[in-house]
């Protein structure tokens, strides 16, 4: 791809992909709503973070970061799970968009790889504290500018986190997150909470 797409017909795309099919509360897997995605990957094009660049999409699920660089013209573009089966769909969803992406099945300390642009949208550690650091020390180590998503109320400690490994959150931008009743300890249908998303460069 390399072709700009509006902003719009990018949400329109991204809301084609599939949610995780069984999802697993122990790793939070929460699908990135594709009016969210679409804003966060046309802001970092609009940066120059994503056309020509390699990009490494950390905790990918079914892809939604992955397919989303990939229609703006990502150089290469590489997803990384822990999770087998959300890998298989975001495989075969890539596959019906005919993308050229490469997804790996991957514990997040385990992952050797650079990139030009790392997106992310880590677990926010609600059911197994402090599971965000792993990621983002992974994503400091993986690349110069990062985006990633993280419960608004621990903006100042995701800045004091990043600033103590020499890095600096450039831009921030907050969003409502409704999360729809995915597992039995959902009391409600839906939970709206406040989001956070980072550039850290």
């Amino acid at each position: 791809m390399g072709t700009k797409m509006k902003k719009r017909d990018l949400e329109i795309t991204l809301e084609k992909i599939p949610s995780f099919v069984d999802p697993d509360p122990a790793l939070e897997q929460y699908q990135t709503p594709a009016v969210i995605a679409a804003d966060i990957l046309y802001y970092a094009y609009s940066k120059g973070d994503i056309q020509n660049m390699k990009i490494l999409d950390l905790g990918c699920g079914t892809g939604i970061f992955s397919i989303g660089a990939w229609l703006l013209g990502a150089g290469i573009t590489v997803g990384y799970d822990i999770s087998v089966s959300a890998l298989n769909v975001a495989k075969e969803c890539a596959k019906s968009f005919n993308a050229d992406i490469e997804f790996k099945q991957s514990d997040i300390n385990d992952i050797d790889e650079g990139a030009d642009t790392v997106f992310m949208n880590p677990p926010f550690g609600c059911q197994t504290r402090r599971a965000d650091r792993a990621f983002l020390d992974k994503a400091i180590e993986s690349a110069e500018c990062i985006y990633s998503i993280h419960m608004a109320n621990t903006t100042e400690f995701i800045k004091e986190y990043v600033e103590e490994k020499g890095r600096v959150i450039a831009y921030n931008k907050t969003y409502k997150y409704v999360i729809p009743h995915t597992f039995s300890f959902h009391s409600k249908e839906k939970h709206s909470i406040d989001i956070i998303v980072v550039n850290i460069r």
